[in-house]
């Protein structure tokens, strides 16, 4: 080996050495408060010792596993944090790789201060926003924005007069047309009428998949989408399909102990030189890598088809327009648009399908919540004929209060965003509606240093009883008809709930989101009986901890959420 060789290794090792011993020397000097109550430590490098391994998948149930593989690891998710929740209050110190303390917050007011009142003062971590740049690009979900002139601001304010209230009278009768009059009902009649058995069972979350992938790309002159028919409905499924099934799952689900490791590292890594990771050979990294490419392709064949809509106000048009500006302010770059496109694709389509699918099972589960709720729909169907009118209006929508309560109850339970990471950009101090106990006495808030890792735990926020009542581990929409949040913290953006995050953080499109699942439900629940299948206790779905929390059956690949479905026509 030549001189210049071992002169080049011995450099490179040494400058590994020294960025590994500063990252190290950084993390001690951001200690949390010492009486800070968590779990056990044991292990330097991957955290605290996992005391529950019956809870931890059987392939680690041998491996010492820390805090991050108590979470990342966990059977289900809230597992881990709901037990943590009850043994420490609302918010805990939790073991990081490589030394890291992290503050884990299920806290209402603590939370509603990192999200809201602190504003960008709180970042996403290098970590989270890489996961989001491999599978979305450089759009809205991975872009960051401390400075006034900052990249997300701008793309925000861009892209929000596609997604305005007033907008949503826009998107309604595309609803209705792929939900309701149309091919959703119609192609579920075909599998029922072409399956062998007289109950048969059925993938509902791939039909919901279908559906909003349909309603997203649509949009024809009009509003949702791109203008572009998909035909996931029809059985079209073409690459799309097959590009996006089990995407979270497969990228996301059970990352490897070194994979953890070598992301601690991301923070100290400038997000120029992060693009390349994306190229590491293992199969979180490839599956990102062949969904973003694809998805990439098909936003150039979406914007070439589309450059001649700009007056309109659909997101197709807001996108051309803005790449067309002269103004830097509300302007969006060649790659900025491709990527918005690639990111509203994956946003709008699993996300609002995932939580459709964890609504329908909660409805399942209760068939005698799910009869009240079709009543409420067909007294509602018949005002509309009376008056003359063929559809429901968003007015409509909203009224069916048992409908409503019954998917912001399914959303409480089963928040797909289970869990968010951000980093505290100053010293500050995070305060607590629910004291916690702590070594020393009661603490009503914490302070942190700069730089801190600090998780919201949205799963267990979600099942606070202080906020949701004691019976908060139970199904219960009743919950909604009483419930006074004007005597909480003001948390998330719809319901108090977090599945759309808060702050300037928050999700554009939640709206879009709420009215779809909305008119996607009373179309299924009008013409179908969902129950659960016979062997619902032996193969029960499973809240997997991948980024999103998506319904699994062991044995099956990507979404899956069999439920017995029985026409009423």
């Amino acid at each position: 080996m030549s001189t210049t060789h071992l002169t080049l290794t011995t450099a490179s090792l040494t400058l590994l050495s020294l960025v590994v011993l500063a990252l190290i020397h950084s993390r001690f000097k951001r200690r949390l408060p010492k009486d800070i109550q968590g779990p056990p430590s044991t292990s330097f490098w991957i955290g605290a010792k996992n005391r529950l391994k019956s809870l931890i998948h059987r392939r680690f149930n041998s491996a010492p596993i820390g805090n991050e593989k108590d979470i990342r690891y966990q059977n289900e998710v809230g597992d881990q944090e709901f037990q943590w929740l009850r043994q420490y209050g609302t918010a805990w110190r939790a073991a990081g790789c490589m030394g890291e303390e992290v503050l884990m917050v299920a806290d209402p007011k603590g939370i509603q201060h990192i999200l809201q009142g602190a504003g960008y003062n709180y970042l996403k971590s290098e970590e989270d926003r890489q996961l989001l740049r491999m599978v979305s690009g450089d759009g809205l979900a991975w872009v960051h924005g401390r400075l006034a002139g900052d990249a997300h601001r701008r793309q925000r304010k861009v892209m929000n007069p596609a997604f305005s209230a007033a907008q949503l009278r826009d998107f309604l009768p595309l609803f209705h047309k792929r939900a309701a009059k149309a091919r959703l009902v119609q192609r579920i009649e075909e599998e029922i009428t072409n399956e062998d058995t007289s109950e048969p069972v059925l993938n509902v979350a791939g039909w919901l998949t279908r559906v909003t992938m349909d309603v997203l790309g649509e949009g024809t002159h009009i509003v949702a989408g791109f203008g572009y028919e998909f035909g996931a409905t029809d059985d079209r499924k073409g690459d799309l399909m097959k590009n996006l099934e089990g995407i979270f799952v497969e990228s996301t689900l059970y990352p490897s102990k070194l994979d953890l490791i070598v992301k601690s590292f991301f923070n100290a890594i400038p997000s120029g030189l992060l693009y390349y990771v994306r190229h590491f050979p293992s199969r979180e990294y490839r599956r990102s890598r062949e969904w973003l490419d694809f998805s990439r392709t098909m936003a150039r064949d979406i914007v070439r088809k589309s450059e001649a809509r700009v007056d309109g106000k659909d997101v197709m048009s807001v996108l051309i327009r803005a790449n067309a500006s002269e103004d830097p302010k509300s302007q969006l770059s060649q790659t900025e648009v491709i990527d918005q496109i690639a990111t509203l694709i994956l946003a709008g389509t699993d996300t609002t399908s995932i939580t459709a699918s964890w609504i329908l099972l909660e409805i399942a589960r209760h068939p005698e919540a799910q009869i009240k709720i079709r009543d409420e729909i067909h007294a509602a169907r018949v005002r509309v004929t009376a008056r003359g009118d063929t559809e429901f209006t968003i007015a409509d929508l909203e009224g069916l209060t048992l409908l409503q309560c019954a998917m912001k109850e399914g959303m409480r339970l089963h928040p797909i965003t289970w869990q968010l990471t951000r980093l505290a950009g100053m010293d500050d101090v995070i305060p607590l509606a629910n004291p916690i106990t702590t070594k020393s006495g009661q603490l009503s808030s914490i302070a942190v240093r700069k730089g801190t890792r600090v998780k919201i735990s949205i799963c267990a926020y979600h099942r606070l009883p202080s906020v949701w009542g004691q019976d908060a581990d139970q199904w219960n929409p009743a919950r909604w008809l009483n419930l006074d949040n004007s005597k909480q913290a003001s948390v998330g953006m719809y319901a108090n709930l977090l599945n759309f995050s808060a702050g300037v953080r928050s999700c554009i499109g939640w709206r879009f989101s709420v009215i779809e699942q909305s008119s996607i439900l009373a179309s299924l629940l009008e013409h179908f009986e969902f129950a659960l299948p016979d062997d619902a206790m032996t193969k029960p779905a499973l809240r997997k901890p991948s980024l999103v929390m998506t319904p699994t059956v062991e044995g099956k690949q990507g979404s899956w959420l069999r439920l017995k479905v029985k026409s009423l026509a």
